[in-house]
Protein backbone atom coordinates (compact mmCIF):
# COMPACT_ATOMS: atom_id res chain seq x y z
CA UNK A 1 0.00 0.00 0.00
CA UNK A 2 1.33 3.43 -0.51
CA UNK A 3 0.84 6.34 1.53
CA UNK A 4 -0.49 9.61 0.10
CA UNK A 5 0.15 12.43 2.34
CA UNK A 6 -2.11 15.31 1.64
CA UNK A 7 -1.83 19.17 0.97
CA UNK A 8 -5.49 20.93 1.20
CA UNK A 9 -4.87 24.52 -0.30
CA UNK A 10 -6.78 27.07 0.63
CA UNK A 11 -5.90 30.69 -0.35
CA UNK A 12 -2.52 29.93 -0.98
CA UNK A 13 -1.38 27.82 2.22
CA UNK A 14 -1.17 24.10 3.14
CA UNK A 15 -4.32 23.73 5.41
CA UNK A 16 -6.53 20.81 6.94
CA UNK A 17 -10.42 21.48 7.25
CA UNK A 18 -12.65 19.56 9.75
CA UNK A 19 -14.93 17.65 8.52
CA UNK A 20 -14.99 19.05 5.02
CA UNK A 21 -16.25 22.98 6.66
CA UNK A 22 -14.17 25.27 4.90
CA UNK A 23 -14.60 28.33 7.92
CA UNK A 24 -13.15 25.37 9.84
CA UNK A 25 -9.66 25.09 8.28
CA UNK A 26 -6.26 24.90 10.16
CA UNK A 27 -3.42 26.67 8.71
CA UNK A 28 -0.37 24.04 8.70
CA UNK A 29 2.45 26.21 6.49
CA UNK A 30 2.06 29.10 4.43
CA UNK A 31 4.58 27.72 2.13
CA UNK A 32 3.09 24.90 0.61
CA UNK A 33 5.97 23.48 -1.48
CA UNK A 34 8.57 23.17 1.63
CA UNK A 35 5.89 21.39 3.12
CA UNK A 36 5.67 19.10 0.16
CA UNK A 37 9.56 18.54 0.35
CA UNK A 38 9.55 18.02 3.53
CA UNK A 39 7.15 15.03 2.96
CA UNK A 40 9.52 13.87 -0.21
CA UNK A 41 12.74 13.99 2.17
CA UNK A 42 10.89 11.86 4.85
CA UNK A 43 10.53 9.12 2.27
CA UNK A 44 7.03 9.33 1.00
CA UNK A 45 6.50 8.48 -2.79
CA UNK A 46 3.52 9.79 -3.99
CA UNK A 47 2.05 13.32 -3.28
CA UNK A 48 -2.15 14.01 -2.49
CA UNK A 49 -2.99 17.60 -3.68
CA UNK A 50 -6.61 19.35 -3.62
CA UNK A 51 -7.03 23.34 -4.53
CA UNK A 52 -9.81 23.36 -1.83
CA UNK A 53 -10.96 26.79 -3.50
CA UNK A 54 -11.10 25.24 -6.56
CA UNK A 55 -13.33 22.42 -5.75
CA UNK A 56 -15.81 25.36 -4.64
CA UNK A 57 -15.44 27.40 -7.95
CA UNK A 58 -14.93 24.82 -10.15
CA UNK A 59 -12.04 26.11 -12.13
CA UNK A 60 -8.12 26.02 -10.65
CA UNK A 61 -7.59 28.65 -7.71
CA UNK A 62 -4.79 27.44 -6.27
CA UNK A 63 -2.14 26.94 -9.45
CA UNK A 64 0.47 28.67 -8.53
CA UNK A 65 1.78 26.32 -5.09
CA UNK A 66 0.69 23.44 -7.43
CA UNK A 67 3.09 24.48 -9.98
CA UNK A 68 5.81 25.33 -7.60
CA UNK A 69 5.23 21.78 -5.81
CA UNK A 70 5.10 20.15 -9.14
CA UNK A 71 8.74 22.10 -9.76
CA UNK A 72 10.06 21.26 -6.93
CA UNK A 73 9.37 17.74 -6.12
CA UNK A 74 10.59 14.39 -7.86
CA UNK A 75 7.76 11.80 -6.99
CA UNK A 76 4.46 11.83 -8.78
CA UNK A 77 1.05 13.85 -7.35
CA UNK A 78 -2.37 13.53 -7.89
CA UNK A 79 -4.52 16.66 -8.09
CA UNK A 80 -8.27 17.24 -7.11
CA UNK A 81 -10.31 20.28 -6.68
CA UNK A 82 -11.86 22.51 -10.05
CA UNK A 83 -11.31 19.76 -12.64
CA UNK A 84 -14.21 20.09 -14.34
CA UNK A 85 -13.12 19.89 -18.14
CA UNK A 86 -10.53 18.51 -21.10
CA UNK A 87 -8.54 21.62 -20.84
CA UNK A 88 -7.88 21.87 -17.38
CA UNK A 89 -7.00 18.27 -17.58
CA UNK A 90 -4.91 18.46 -20.52
CA UNK A 91 -3.00 21.35 -18.77
CA UNK A 92 -2.34 19.77 -15.24
CA UNK A 93 -0.58 17.06 -16.95
CA UNK A 94 1.36 18.48 -19.27
CA UNK A 95 2.60 21.05 -16.22
CA UNK A 96 4.02 17.57 -14.92
CA UNK A 97 1.13 16.44 -12.97
CA UNK A 98 0.59 12.94 -12.63
CA UNK A 99 -3.04 11.69 -12.12
CA UNK A 100 -5.71 14.33 -12.05
CA UNK A 101 -8.93 13.78 -9.95
CA UNK A 102 -12.26 13.94 -11.07
CA UNK A 103 -15.48 14.35 -8.26
CA UNK A 104 -18.01 16.63 -9.39
CA UNK A 105 -17.80 15.89 -12.78
CA UNK A 106 -17.76 12.21 -12.19
CA UNK A 107 -21.53 12.48 -11.21
CA UNK A 108 -22.45 15.80 -13.24
CA UNK A 109 -20.84 14.66 -16.07
CA UNK A 110 -19.69 10.85 -16.31
CA UNK A 111 -18.86 11.35 -20.08
CA UNK A 112 -15.82 13.59 -19.59
CA UNK A 113 -14.67 10.94 -16.97
CA UNK A 114 -14.64 8.06 -19.62
CA UNK A 115 -13.25 10.28 -22.44
CA UNK A 116 -10.29 11.75 -20.53
CA UNK A 117 -9.43 8.11 -19.23
CA UNK A 118 -9.33 7.15 -22.91
CA UNK A 119 -6.72 10.45 -23.91
CA UNK A 120 -4.66 9.97 -20.77
CA UNK A 121 -4.95 6.36 -19.90
CA UNK A 122 -3.40 5.69 -16.42
CA UNK A 123 -3.83 9.62 -15.50
CA UNK A 124 -7.15 10.02 -14.28
CA UNK A 125 -8.98 9.11 -11.22
CA UNK A 126 -12.28 9.09 -9.75
CA UNK A 127 -12.82 10.86 -6.16
CA UNK A 128 -15.68 9.62 -4.59
CA UNK A 129 -16.81 11.72 -1.51
CA UNK A 130 -19.50 10.66 0.70
CA UNK A 131 -22.01 11.36 4.03
CA UNK A 132 -23.72 8.03 4.95
CA UNK A 133 -23.10 6.43 1.87
CA UNK A 134 -24.37 9.37 -0.81
CA UNK A 135 -21.89 10.67 -2.49
CA UNK A 136 -21.26 14.86 -2.10
CA UNK A 137 -20.31 17.43 -5.00
CA UNK A 138 -18.66 20.78 -5.57
CA UNK A 139 -16.04 20.98 -2.77
CA UNK A 140 -18.39 18.49 -0.66
CA UNK A 141 -21.05 21.66 -0.45
CA UNK A 142 -24.40 19.46 -2.57
CA UNK A 143 -25.77 16.23 -0.84
CA UNK A 144 -26.91 13.97 -3.99
CA UNK A 145 -28.98 10.90 -3.81
CA UNK A 146 -26.09 8.85 -5.98
CA UNK A 147 -25.04 5.72 -3.90
CA UNK A 148 -20.82 5.45 -3.77
CA UNK A 149 -20.71 1.89 -5.03
CA UNK A 150 -23.03 2.40 -7.81
CA UNK A 151 -21.20 5.92 -9.23
CA UNK A 152 -18.01 3.56 -8.47
CA UNK A 153 -19.23 0.79 -10.33
CA UNK A 154 -20.57 2.94 -13.07
CA UNK A 155 -16.65 3.16 -14.14
CA UNK A 156 -15.62 -0.44 -13.89
CA UNK A 157 -15.07 -0.21 -18.00
CA UNK A 158 -13.87 3.12 -18.37
CA UNK A 159 -10.26 2.86 -17.79
CA UNK A 160 -9.66 5.04 -14.32
CA UNK A 161 -6.66 4.24 -12.71
CA UNK A 162 -7.86 4.63 -9.42
CA UNK A 163 -10.87 5.59 -6.74
CA UNK A 164 -10.43 7.94 -3.65
CA UNK A 165 -12.57 7.05 -1.68
CA UNK A 166 -13.64 9.64 1.51
CA UNK A 167 -15.42 9.81 4.31
CA UNK A 168 -16.63 13.74 4.95
CA UNK A 169 -17.68 12.82 8.30
CA UNK A 170 -14.42 11.48 9.02
CA UNK A 171 -11.77 14.14 7.33
CA UNK A 172 -9.66 15.38 9.64
CA UNK A 173 -11.41 14.80 12.66
CA UNK A 174 -8.86 12.24 13.90
CA UNK A 175 -11.55 9.37 14.47
CA UNK A 176 -10.26 6.54 12.42
CA UNK A 177 -11.21 5.84 8.90
CA UNK A 178 -14.27 4.16 7.91
CA UNK A 179 -12.77 0.41 7.26
CA UNK A 180 -15.68 -1.19 6.80
CA UNK A 181 -17.26 1.29 3.97
CA UNK A 182 -13.58 1.57 2.25
CA UNK A 183 -13.42 -2.52 2.26
CA UNK A 184 -16.84 -2.87 1.56
CA UNK A 185 -15.93 -0.58 -1.65
CA UNK A 186 -12.59 -2.04 -2.72
CA UNK A 187 -13.89 -5.27 -3.00
CA UNK A 188 -16.96 -4.43 -5.02
CA UNK A 189 -15.15 -2.84 -7.94
CA UNK A 190 -11.68 -3.92 -9.74
CA UNK A 191 -10.66 -0.72 -9.83
CA UNK A 192 -8.28 0.13 -7.34
CA UNK A 193 -9.58 2.08 -3.60
CA UNK A 194 -7.13 4.86 -2.32
CA UNK A 195 -9.01 5.52 1.50
CA UNK A 196 -9.39 8.68 2.91
CA UNK A 197 -10.52 11.09 5.35
CA UNK A 198 -9.75 10.21 9.50
CA UNK A 199 -6.50 8.09 8.98
CA UNK A 200 -5.34 8.94 12.51
CA UNK A 201 -2.58 6.60 13.59
CA UNK A 202 -0.63 3.43 12.75
CA UNK A 203 -3.11 1.47 14.04
CA UNK A 204 -5.55 2.97 11.11
CA UNK A 205 -3.21 1.90 8.91
CA UNK A 206 -3.28 -1.64 9.80
CA UNK A 207 -6.66 -1.83 10.15
CA UNK A 208 -6.86 -0.57 6.46
CA UNK A 209 -3.83 -2.76 5.77
CA UNK A 210 -6.06 -6.04 7.01
CA UNK A 211 -9.20 -5.11 6.17
CA UNK A 212 -9.67 -7.69 4.11
CA UNK A 213 -9.45 -5.50 0.36
CA UNK A 214 -7.60 -4.95 -2.35
CA UNK A 215 -6.68 -1.14 -1.32
CA UNK A 216 -3.78 0.73 -3.69
CA UNK A 217 -3.32 3.29 -0.01
CA UNK A 218 -4.10 5.43 2.34
CA UNK A 219 -4.24 9.54 2.29
CA UNK A 220 -3.21 10.79 5.69
CA UNK A 221 -3.38 14.80 6.34
CA UNK A 222 -3.72 16.28 9.95
CA UNK A 223 -2.18 13.37 11.61
CA UNK A 224 1.02 13.90 9.68
CA UNK A 225 1.47 17.68 10.57
CA UNK A 226 0.33 16.98 14.39
CA UNK A 227 2.87 14.38 14.63
CA UNK A 228 0.35 11.78 15.36
CA UNK A 229 1.92 9.62 12.37
CA UNK A 230 5.50 9.45 11.87
CA UNK A 231 5.97 9.45 8.05
CA UNK A 232 8.93 7.11 8.20
CA UNK A 233 7.15 4.32 10.42
CA UNK A 234 3.93 4.62 8.23
CA UNK A 235 5.92 4.05 5.30
CA UNK A 236 7.12 0.78 6.85
CA UNK A 237 3.61 -0.59 8.56
CA UNK A 238 2.32 -0.12 4.90
CA UNK A 239 5.09 -1.79 3.18
CA UNK A 240 5.80 -4.45 5.66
Amino acid sequence: MILYPAIDLKDGNAVRLYKGEMDQATVFNDNPAAQALEFVNAGCEWLHLVDLNGAFAGEPVNAAPVEEILKQCKVPAQLGGGIRDMATIERWLSKGLQRVILGTVAVENPDLVREAARAFPGHVAVGIDARNGMVATKGWAEETNVNVTDLAKSFEDAGVSAIIYTDINRDGAMQGPNVEATAALGNAVSIPVIASGGVSSLDDLRALKSCGAPLNGAISGRALYDGAIDLGEALKVLRG
